[in-house]
């Protein structure tokens, strides 16, 4: 009595192949769970046993063991809800394994059997391209996302029910696809535009030479001279995202679950972290390193307002990816390299001794005729 359902394991913003393994004994009813599962993965044991009472699927208390292998690789997340009940379903028979291990599965299972969707959905379909797999069951949610890998079947499922009676070959899934052309067509616009400022001739020259090369800029000018409007219209002249350029764009959102049910990301992403950010959360980190906002920009423009507040350290990680359009955290078991292709846009107000100059030039001008330029001492 033993069963394998294919599932997925998030590192960076890749993902790698996860082989559910359930085993079930003789004995005192128990259940083991091995493979470096996290407390999400770990607390699933009673959202599948909820589940599958409201699906109205009966299993008899047993011994169990659940592993995910490769056992050296840390599992998190609540993705393994769904591949974890169709195995143990598999286990005792409730369903056919030779049709199971066709199919890689991932989904959250809520309390009611219904299938919730899980963050990362395009590079699992990518880690499941060229497999030998004939697809991929994943929450209805993530379906148009995960239909970007046009070599994959992407079977939506919205009930642990609908997924057994699929299994069972009772029930038909459509897969879904997605028109590529049409998405890019319908969705790459934005909800502004560059021509609508008017005057600033001087910066809009600059930003648009800043925009044609690819370079960095900086805006300095008092509150309300409209630095943050120029900058937020800046990725409306930035030449159209490519296909590739949108699927890496997409990769990163994917993982961090802020695509919204949207398939691809069309337009050149625009982020603008406050100034009191860390700098884990600008360039990415934590104990299973994720991606910042320096990789959210990954091919658009990243605004930092109001520069001299961020603090020094912050700023000082933004050296490598400046340089090298990526960034790379380091922990003690592994290393990981996220994309950082961006256009740094900064905006800052003159220094105060620039007004209060401002002033007393034109004190003396009121009272001699003419000025004398004094030094910046702050």
């Amino acid at each position: 009595m033993l069963a394998t359902v294919l599932s997925s394991a998030l590192r960076g913003i890749d993902a790698l192949l996860v082989e559910v393994e359930i085993a079930l004994a003789t004995g005192k009813p128990s259940l083991a769970f091995v493979g470096l599962p996290d407390t999400a993965a770990r607390e699933s044991v009673f959202r599948i046993g909820s589940a599958l009472r409201h699906s109205r699927l009966r299993v008899e208390p047993m011994k169990v063991t659940i592993n995910l292998a490769p056992a050296d690789i840390r599992k998190e997340g609540a993705g393994y809800d769904l591949p974890i009940a169709l195995g143990l379903l598999a286990a005792y028979g409730e369903v056919p394994h030779d049709r199971l291990r066709q199919y890689a599965v991932v989904g959250e299972l809520s309390l009611d059997g219904s299938v919730k969707p899980v963050r990362g959905a395009l590079p699992v379909a990518t880690a499941v391209s060229g497999r030998g797999l004939r697809g991929i069951l994943l929450p209805a949610a993530n379906a148009r996302e995960a239909a970007v890998v046009q070599e994959v079947e992407v079977l939506p499922v919205a009930t642990l029910a609908e997924a057994v009676a699929f299994l069972r070959g009772a029930h038909e899934i459509e897969p879904v696809r997605v028109d590529l052309a049409r998405v890019f067509q319908s969705q790459a616009s934005y909800d502004v535009d560059f021509a609508e400022v008017k005057g600033q001739e001087h910066v809009k020259r600059a930003l648009e030479v800043a925009a044609a090369g690819g370079h960095n800029a900086i805006l300095v000018g008092p509150p309300g001279s409209g630095k943050t409007m120029l900058a937020k219209r800046l990725p409306t002249i930035l030449p159209p995202l490519t296909l590739a350029e949108a699927i890496e764009a997409t990769r990163v959102a994917s993982v961090l679950g802020l695509m919204d049910g949207r398939p691809l990301i069309t337009t050149r992403p625009f982020r603008a972290p406050h100034h009191t950010i860390s700098d884990a959360g600008l360039v990415g980190g934590g104990g299973l390193p994720r991606p910042g906002e320096v990789s959210l920009a990954h091919n658009g423009v990243l605004f930092l307002d109001e520069l001299p507040e961020f603090r020094k350290n912050v700023l000082e990680v933004l050296r490598q990816p400046l340089e090298e359009k990526r960034i790379t955290i380091a922990r003690a078991a592994s290393s990981l390299t996220f994309p950082a292709n961006v256009m740094l846009i900064a905006a800052m107000n003159p220094c105060g001794c620039v007004a209060l100059l401002s002033v007393l030039r034109r004190k003396t001008v009121s009272r001699r005729g003419r000025s004398r330029p004094r030094p910046c001492r702050s």
